[in-house]
């Protein structure tokens, strides 16, 4: 008679313990495995930041000066941002031939294939690390409009003032193409570029400050007392094609991710302030605080007019800070490395 054969199998405690092991390990892989793709996403995000700083080098080479922030000059209608002017240095030639500079980017009466540009994403303007990417829509439903991570650096806080022509401190200014000579404080010490949030939070027109030469505000809590009775909206940085600070533009106000809570209608929201919309009509000046954001734990990107990138965090001094926003403030501080 053939001797009894037992199959072994896992007892209950075994699989049990097997299972939690499993748990621990995938516990600790998923981690890694998240902050791989963060950092993968981290140097995506200052290769666009680089190559944007390196194209408005090459239109500086091109037409001997830098594109402005906004220019009315040969064109009142117009407000084409840096971004549109800056297409073809980014491998986008054949969507700048659809623009004519004449018009507006809303004006598809004389140049209906304006509304072609608007609704294109630009793949270098978003941060892969954005959680709003998705586009602006309009009746029926259709994108109109792409949103914008990297904002163009508008200086410290005063933007323009239409009566007197009078403009900021920062690298790209409204209706003044600058000359590499205007950057006294340095190409490496000034800067060209930062990231910014989609979909951001904004409060303004409430002309305050309504003078020029109005000092810059020492808290966030002095900005939230200037948008008291503003117009809040939830599309700031919605559209790359928009030349005016609040859509493709930043301050440095106040530090990267720097907080500035606004209550509406009884919800907090952390905003940017703008005293008066651009306009060559407006009466009153332009004062904003559009605060660099980022969805990187801890940091900022930001490129420089010299072309080079760099994490900034989120503690740096604001005395530096505001030294970076310059181009000829003449301040002597230590650059972040």
């Amino acid at each position: 008679m053939a001797p009894a054969r037992f199959r072994t199998a896992f007892t209950l405690v075994e699989l049990l313990v097997v299972i939690a092991i499993i748990g621990v390990l995938v516990a600790l892989l998923l981690p890694a495995v998240q902050a791989a793709r963060e950092a993968a996403r981290r140097s995506q995000c200052t290769n666009n930041l680089r190559q944007m700083s390196m194209a408005t080098h090459n239109y500086m080479g091109a037409y001997k000066r830098l594109p402005a922030a906004a220019d009315w000059k040969t064109s009142p209608s117009a407000n084409w941002s840096l971004h549109a002017r800056i297409l073809p240095f980014i491998e986008e030639l054949n969507l700048q031939n659809l623009i004519d500079f004449r018009y507006n980017y809303s004006d598809t009466v004389n140049a209906p294939q304006h509304m072609e540009v608007t609704k294109m994403p630009i793949p270098t303007y978003i941060c892969p690390s954005e959680i709003k990417s998705e586009p602006r829509v309009g009746a029926p439903g259709k994108p109109t409009h792409f949103p914008v991570n990297y904002g163009i650096n508008y200086g410290r806080w005063f933007i323009f003032d239409a009566k007197t022509n009078e403009t900021g401190d920062g690298a790209f200014l409204v209706n003044k193409p600058l000359k590499e000579q205007a950057f006294r404080d340095g190409l490496s010490k000034t800067l060209a570029f930062s990231e910014v949030k989609a979909y951001q939070a904004i409060v303004r027109n409430t002309d305050k400050p309504d003078t020029l030469n109005a000092p810059l505000p020492d808290s966030p809590a002095a900005v939230v007392a200037l948008a008291a009775g503003g117009t809040f909206a939830e599309t700031g940085h919605t559209e790359w094609v928009d030349g005016k600070i609040h859509e493709t533009g930043f301050t440095t106000t106040f530090t990267p991710n720097t907080e500035v809570i606004y209550d509406n209608a009884g919800t907090p929201y952390d905003v940017n302030f703008i005293s008066r919309g651009e306009s060559l009509t407006a009466t009153k000046p332009t004062y904003a605080a559009v605060t660099a954001r980022s969805h990187h734990a801890g940091v900022t990107n930001a490129a420089m007019m010299d072309g080079s990138a760099r994490a900034v965090a989120n503690d740096i001094s604001l005395e530096v800070w505001r030294a970076m926003g310059t181009r000829a403030g003449g301040e002597s501080v230590q650059m972040p490395q």
